[in-house]
């Protein structure tokens, strides 16, 4: 990966919405060697998808989101992946990530309701015989996503008095 490809990739994440031309411009290089970079990374599945950060506590679509840590038994000769894949194909799970320390997986997940995720968890990702258990946080408020803050502090407004 070249310099160029490093810093384009810095403002596509800033701001998916970014077109090539913009990003020539505050990089001070041709278009056309924005665009090759943009289509390289793409093709080497670089850049995976552009996606939108939404405020979902200010939309009326009610969603529950739950991390799971997840602890397991590693398959003989696969490790961790047979299992990951096991879970991360299951419409529900948003991310699965391999961790280090007390558990294995972090695995997030999105129903409708606290009782759609509770069902996911007892009926599809704890009988998998590798789960040895699995510990449950809901997610009551994100404050900051991807480096985004969703609601600013407003400060302070009170006026100053001096004796």
């Amino acid at each position: 990966m070249n310099e160029l490809q490093l810093k384009v990739l810095e403002l596509l994440k800033e701001d998916a919405r970014r077109d090539a031309e913009l990003i020539a411009t505050m990089l001070d290089h041709p278009v056309a060697e924005v665009k090759e970079a943009i289509a390289a990374m793409e093709q080497d599945h670089i850049i995976v998808k552009y996606a939108t950060v939404v405020n979902w506590s200010k939309v009326d679509d009610e969603k529950v989101t739950a991390l799971i840590e997840v602890q397991i038994t590693p398959e003989r000769g696969r490790g961790f992946e047979g299992i990951a894949e096991r879970i991360y194909l299951y419409p529900e799970v948003k991310s699965v990530y391999l961790m280090s320390g007390a558990y294995d997986l972090l695995v997030e997940v999105e129903g409708k309701t606290l009782k759609e995720v509770a069902s996911f968890v007892s009926n599809k990702l704890s009988p998998i015989d590798a789960v040895l258990s699995t510990k449950t946080f809901f997610i009551l408020k994100k404050y900051k996503q991807d480096g985004i803050i969703f609601e600013e502090n407003e400060g302070d407004h009170r006026l100053m008095v001096s004796p």
